[in-house]
């Protein structure tokens, strides 16, 4: 589904990531963590079209995206959360999600100034589907609701709907347990294996919260200052003496 191969990219003469490679398949949830500063972000914004590499390929379905625009990369089927929620705070629950929606209308601005029949069938359409996502994620009773006024792990839930509006096969998380508590990391936890599970969306997870990520991971890389020092199941991430050095420092370090 997804190819990451010899990816590097530079910021100021800072190496952020150097020869990065890794794939994640279809119905799988890959994770990246690391420290901070480790380059886990710019994966993403890579990916996703934000950023352009010094060197390396990323394909997609066997599309090269880094000869495609932002918008042309979400068309292709990638979609993505942020790690500071990124929600349209003075709109709707329900019009971030409609938001979410647009790069699949096909109505113009002049088509719908008009208020043409068909244009008007499309958005109906359009607002029942995004009903039925906020429904799938236990928020249609804050439709009408802005969605600056709801609690964080709400937000995040809005967010993770708002992008699977574009109908993404790639979902590309970025921290989507920061700043929440246990009970709602658990139910976000819980949103993500069902996500898989029922969609049979790839799913990319970048994430410091090492519960959520040995609870729903398949595979883990392990990201330190921009290099990949391991990849593996989570059990064996987790006792990986390279990883815990670069996590807690060696003993002289110590």
């Amino acid at each position: 589904m997804l190819g990451v191969d010899d990816l590097s990219i530079s910021f100021g003469g800072l190496n952020a990531l150097s020869g990065l490679s890794f794939e994640v398949a279809k119905g799988e949830i890959f994770a990246l963590i690391g420290p901070n500063g480790a380059g886990k972000s710019t994966v993403f914004n890579v990916i996703t079209g934000l950023y352009r590499p010094s060197r390396g390929r990323v394909t997609f379905r066997g599309d090269d995206l880094l000869a495609l625009a932002p918008h042309q990369i979400a068309r292709r089927g990638v979609a993505r959360t942020f790690q500071n929620t990124e929600v349209f705070r003075q709109l709707t629950a329900i019009d971030n999600v409609l938001i979410g929606r647009h790069i699949h209308l096909r109505a113009g601005v002049i088509r719908g100034a008009f208020g043409l029949p068909a244009v008007r069938r499309e958005e109906g359409r359009a607002r029942e589907s995004a009903h039925a996502l906020l429904a799938r994620f236990g928020l249609d009773d804050v439709a009408g609701i802005e969605a600056g006024s709801l609690p964080l792990g709400v937000q995040k839930r809005l967010e993770i709907a708002r992008a699977l509006a574009a109908e993404p096969r790639l979902l590309l998380l970025d921290e989507p347990a920061g700043g929440l508590n246990p009970t709602e990391t658990q139910t976000l936890m819980e949103v993500i294996r069902r996500l898989r599970d029922e969609s049979g969306l790839a799913i990319v997870v970048v994430e410091h919260d090492m519960e959520l990520v040995m609870g729903i991971s398949d595979r883990v890389a392990v990201l330190d200052h921009g290099r990949k020092i391991a990849e593996g199941r989570p059990r064996e991430i987790a006792t990986d003496p390279g990883v815990i050095e670069a996590y807690l420092g060696s003993e002289d370090e110590r």
